[in-house]
This record gives C-alpha cells, structure tokens and sequence, in this order.
C-alpha cells in the first residue's frame, strides 16, 4: 500500500485520469475546505454511505443529495467540524482513508477529538461507496446528545 498526504483538492481536474486514491483525497479535500460542490463532483450520483448505526446519522444512506443532507447536514447542524489530518492508502482492495479532527459543539463549544477510518469502492473516477468506522462510536453519539441538548 502506497500511503501519500496530499490536498490536491483545488487543482482536481475532472477530465484527467485519476487514480482512486487521487479521488479519495479530492474528496478529503473538498470536506476539509467546505466545498459542498466539490463533493458531490467525486461521490457518485447514487453513492452508498454507512456510517455507524450509533450516531445521529447513522445507518446506511444512498445518493450524494441523501448524504449531504443526512450526514453533512447532521454532523454540521450539531457541530463545527475542523479536520486537521487527512491519509489515504490505496491497495488491490480500495482505498482506505483516515480522518482525523475536533468537533465544536455549536451550543456548548465542547470539543471532541474525531478519528474516522473509511473504506472507499472508487469507480469510472468517483466513489460509489463509503464505509465509515468511528473511534468510540458510543462517546460521539453522547457527544451529539449533550450538543443537541446544550449540555456538556
């Protein structure tokens, strides 16, 4: 497995070939900066994102219009999230990516330390489906309780 930093995001040019880990971190890239167009540019139309169940916005959720929404919108609507370390490691079996960052909780300012790790089915040059694996799944849905209910 090849592991390389990059945040090429800005200079993603969508008709050159790209690698799937080159998708992969467009995509990191696009989240990290808030470029809700740039993100949808690397999901397929019909993407499939399981997150875990655990979470406000878990389960199983298909369509990149469905993703932002569900997931982007939840996670935002409850918190500012901030990544400050994005990896990507591509092998015969996909790319794997690992997210790193803090949470801010809108109503208290709490901050929680996020570490993601995702599997990426790349495909025709987008991701066709996320599978995203949380450390402390638990403590982060706790973490959602107490921003929704303004408690710490």
């Amino acid at each position: 497995m090849s592991n390389q930093n990059d945040n090429d995001g800005a200079n993603y040019n969508e008709t050159a070939a790209r690698t799937p880990a080159d998708v992969v971190r467009g995509l990191y890239a696009a989240l990290s900066t808030g470029d809700v167009p740039g993100v949808l540019a690397r999901l397929d139309p019909e993407v499939i994102v399981d997150e875990p169940v655990h979470l406000p916005y878990g389960g199983v959720h298909q369509g990149r219009e469905v993703f932002v929404r569900s997931v982007l919108g939840a996670m935002m609507g409850y918190a500012d999230v901030a990544i400050t370390a994005a990896e990507v490691f591509e092998g015969p079996a996909g790319v794997v990516g690992t997210l790193t960052g803090t949470l801010t909780a809108h109503t208290t300012g709490e901050q929680y330390p996020l570490t993601m790790v995702e599997i990426h089915q790349v495909e025709s040059g987008t991701v066709r489906k996320i599978d995203v694996y949380t450390k402390n799944p638990h403590e982060l849905a706790a973490f959602y309780a107490r921003a929704e209910a303004g408690t710490r």
